[in-house]
């Protein structure tokens, strides 16, 4: 997770408000991407609101969304809280969640979409993980040279423009 700044910096804070029977926490983000894969990691079952802080706390969100497209298991098991077992089924189950939101972005298509390659997919199904639907995706790969990027600078250089 970001770091805020310095005393005295204004930030704005994205929050989630957690209700459950016995707690009431609010959780606080510097980025909604952060929040966004909070939410997607407290529906998986098994993972609570402390472990997907602590879990966020040890990985970047684009680290943590490519892993996930990925299916790469060995990657997540390296985060403190996250065994063998806890990773598949956080791979298992954001990965359908994935599918469904591609599906709805599927039927917002229209002829302005980029005719892309497999790592421009693979970034914009990272970044919808994260809460962006395709349209503003693809307005900000019109802001910057893709071509020749990685997935991470693809994902990196699309967050700059989607977190203002």
């Amino acid at each position: 997770m970001e770091e805020a700044g310095e005393i005295g910096d204004t930030v704005k804070i994205y929050t989630h408000y957690h209700v459950r029977e016995d707690d009431i926490s609010l959780y606080g983000f510097l980025t909604n991407e952060e929040l966004k894969m909070f939410e997607l990691l407290i529906s998986v079952s098994g993972v609570g609101a402390k472990s997907a802080i602590a879990m966020l706390s040890n990985i970047s969100t684009s680290d943590f969304a490519l892993s996930i497209i990925n299916n790469d298991i060995t990657k997540l098991t390296k985060v403190p809280g996250i065994g063998n077992k806890s990773a598949q089924r956080i791979v298992l189950e954001l990965k359908d969640k994935l599918k469904a939101e591609r599906e709805i972005a599927k039927t917002e298509e229209n002829e302005n979409t980029i005719e892309a390659d497999e790592n421009i997919e693979e970034a914009i199904s990272a970044l919808q993980i994260l809460g962006y639907n395709r349209k503003e995706i693809q307005k900000v790969f019109t802001k910057f040279d893709y071509q020749t990027m990685t997935i991470e600078d693809i994902i990196r250089n699309a967050l700059k423009f989607l977190a203002k």
